[in-house]
């Protein structure tokens, strides 16, 4: 079987030269495929399998032509009405990214997903549907010929919605909404997905948001969560300040990696010594070896998978820094 996997790749690449990292992943899920057929796997389990993959390669050719555009991800209801205040607050908040030639990226559907897509505009929205018998067709603001995509799973459409983003923002909202924001609250917590803005707009005066925190503010109570974890969202009642949230997440942090127990955080400023010296009284868990280094255009320091809260924590700090 190993000699046909090899033959197949050792072909397709002689028709498209592909990369060496390519053909490694390529080689996985052939080999994968192949394994599968020794088992007498369920045919059902195959079709999930199968269709699973489909919509995420689907996904990711959607993704692809912008992949060099700033992407916000809004969550919220699709029950609410045009007439209802939220429903504007959207609309200002979809015309608000598209002024800043970022993207709105949405389920696709009505309420809150096509307000913010009508702020936006058809070129700076990219949707992500899914198939129900009882809703929902693509809203009348989405190109559902070049950058829209519909799929079977909710887990696969949470993946699109979540892996491309920059920011999250999420509008009061049910079952679903609820289920997106611990699922982000959930990626970022445990370093899944890049670090994030998670941003909670409701109106002024509104009580959504505030009772929801109440809750989370009972399972810090209950020892369930820390109360640092509550830093990964902040709520807002106006566009302007949402939106500056998101740009203030960004205004000197970059990028986040980690190789092996060392991590790499790109910012747009440079640190001084008296800066990387601070740092490193400020965050002993991540200096406790080789501490905080410059490189370039990157801080490196010590970093091994966890802690996420307060690497969110660091990036408010080196975010607070003059430029």
């Amino acid at each position: 079987m190993s000699e046909l996997v090899e033959t197949f790749l050792r072909a397709l690449n002689d028709e498209s030269s592909q990369s060496p990292e390519r053909l490694d992943e390529l080689q996985r899920l052939v080999s994968r495929i192949v394994e599968l057929a020794k088992y007498d796997t369920d045919v059902a389990d195959l079709r999930i399998a199968s269709t699973s993959l489909d919509e995420l390669l689907e996904a990711s050719a959607l993704f692809a032509p912008w992949r060099d555009r700033t992407k916000v991800t809004v969550f919220g209801s699709a029950r609410t009405n045009a007439d209802d205040p939220l429903y504007e607050m959207a609309r200002q908040f979809g015309l608000a990214t598209a002024a800043r030639g970022w993207m709105v990226v949405s389920g696709a559907g009505p309420g809150i997903m096509e307000a913010s897509s009508k702020g936006s505009g058809r070129e700076n929205t990219l949707g992500v549907n899914i198939e129900l018998p009882f809703e929902q067709g693509a809203n009348d603001y989405i190109d559902v010929d070049d950058m829209h995509v519909a799929m079977k799973f909710f887990f696969t459409r949470k993946v699109a919605l979540t892996r491309a983003s920059h920011a999250f923002v999420a509008f009061p909202g049910g079952v679903g909404t609820m289920d997106e924001i611990f699922e982000i609250l959930t990626l970022v917590h445990t370093g899944k997905t890049n670090p994030a803005p998670i941003v909670l707009v409701d109106l002024p005066g509104g009580d959504f948001w505030k009772r929801w925190l109440d809750f989370m503010g009972i399972l810090v109570r209950d020892a369930y969560i820390d109360e640092a974890d509550l830093c990964l969202v902040a709520l807002h009642t106006s566009v302007q300040s949402a939106i500056e949230d998101i740009e203030r997440f960004y205004r000197n942090y970059r990028s986040f990696d980690v190789l092996e127990q060392r991590a790499r955080m790109r910012l747009r400023v440079r640190p001084s010594s008296e800066q990387l010296l601070a740092l490193s009284e400020q965050f002993p868990t991540f200096s406790e070896h080789e501490g905080f280094v410059a490189d370039d255009d990157a801080i490196i320091f010590d970093f091994d998978g966890r802690n996420y809260v307060r690497l969110r924590q660091l990036i408010d700090v080196v975010n607070s820094w003059d430029s």
